[in-house]
């Protein structure tokens, strides 16, 4: 897959992290019948192989499903088993190097300028701005400066007020994860992240 445009085109990076395996799947799935079409699972997740695994048999091949918090080589290995077609990490990590043998495009984590820099030397599709919270848009609008050809996804603490100000910043999408998902990934409530989901589209249409 092409991890820019996908990025570019859908603006919002779905980040699903539970306890409860058949609660994340169903969260996938359900995010994805709601039209977000851009998801990641976390590894920190419970069952997160065999979810990434599940979604892809529903889901079908072309949908844009990848693994977060991919840290290690064997992660790397891992998560493309099960069927992850693109890799997010949350800072630079092993699984970098790992992915580019792998053909598979990468959203690497950074928040320094040096960390930039990195990210883009290890072939990085996109950096993921990580935590976003600590600068905000200003913060990003500051990184653009000399990293104008960089495409920022912001992550961490991006809800749905925030989403449009890091879009209107200069980002090409941003990620989001507990703001979005709520408890649903643990069980909660699949209607409320219906809810939430279609908030967030509306707020990052382009």
């Amino acid at each position: 897959m092409n991890l820019l445009d996908t990025l570019r085109t859908r603006r919002l990076l779905a980040i699903v992290r539970g306890t409860d395996p058949r609660a994340a799947l169903d969260s996938v799935l359900t995010l994805a019948d709601s039209g977000v079409g851009l998801i990641e699972v976390s590894l920190t997740s419970a069952g997160a192989l065999d979810t990434i695994r599940r979604a892809r048999a529903a889901l079908g091949p072309d949908f844009a499903l990848g693994a977060g918090t991919v840290l290690t080589e064997t992660d790397a290995h891992r998560a493309a088993d099960a069927g992850a077609t693109f890799l997010v990490t949350p800072a630079i990590a092993p699984s970098l190097a790992e992915a580019a043998r792998l053909a598979l495009p990468v959203l690497a984590g950074a928040l320094t300028p040096t960390e930039v820099v990195q990210a883009g030397l290890a072939g990085a599709a996109a950096v993921k701005l990580f935590p976003a919270s600590v600068g905000g848009p200003a913060y990003l609008r500051a990184l653009r400066d000399p990293f104008p050809e960089t495409a920022f996804v912001p992550v961490g603490g991006v809800d749905a007020l925030l989403a449009p100000q890091f879009l209107s910043a200069g980002a090409v999408a941003v990620g989001v994860g507990s703001p979005l998902l709520g408890d649903a990934a643990h069980g909660g409530d699949l209607a409320g992240l219906r809810e939430r989901a279609a908030a967030f589209l509306a707020g990052t249409a382009g």
